[in-house]
């Protein structure tokens, strides 16, 4: 098995810990189903938020997920880039798997799909 690195964003409209664990749980979920992922093969997750976001912790929503919380995560600011998308949250999914590099399904939702057009609308 490789190492492949999972890409995936979402926006939330506010910045309370009730919209922060929605999206990204939202973000999580959904990679997780696009992908088939199995939480065995999973290595790390890394997660970011934008600056003006600060309610809470984006891993207490992956922790949230069955079997998750033994997966090691780690949260970050993201780089604060004037004009940058305001409200996102990242993710970076790092797992061990047979799949080739085109056949990882990235997942923007939300306002975030202006972040990757070319591979947001891949399913």
């Amino acid at each position: 098995m490789l190492v492949r690195g999972i890409r995936g964003a979402v926006t939330v409209d506010e910045n309370t810990p009730e919209a922060i664990f929605r999206a990204t749980r939202q973000l999580m979920e959904t990679l997780i189903m696009r992908n088939d992922l199995d939480v065995n093969h999973v290595a790390s997750v890394l997660l970011t938020m934008t600056p003006d976001l600060n309610a809470d912790f984006p891993a207490k929503a992956v922790r949230s997920i069955e079997g998750w919380q033994w997966v090691p995560l780690m949260c970050a600011t993201e780089i604060s880039v004037p004009g940058a998308m305001p409200l996102c949250i990242r993710v970076l999914v790092h797992v061990n798997t047979e799949k080739s590099q085109q056949d990882i399904q990235h997942v923007y939702l939300g306002d975030a799909v202006r972040l990757r057009p070319d591979v947001a609308d891949a399913k």
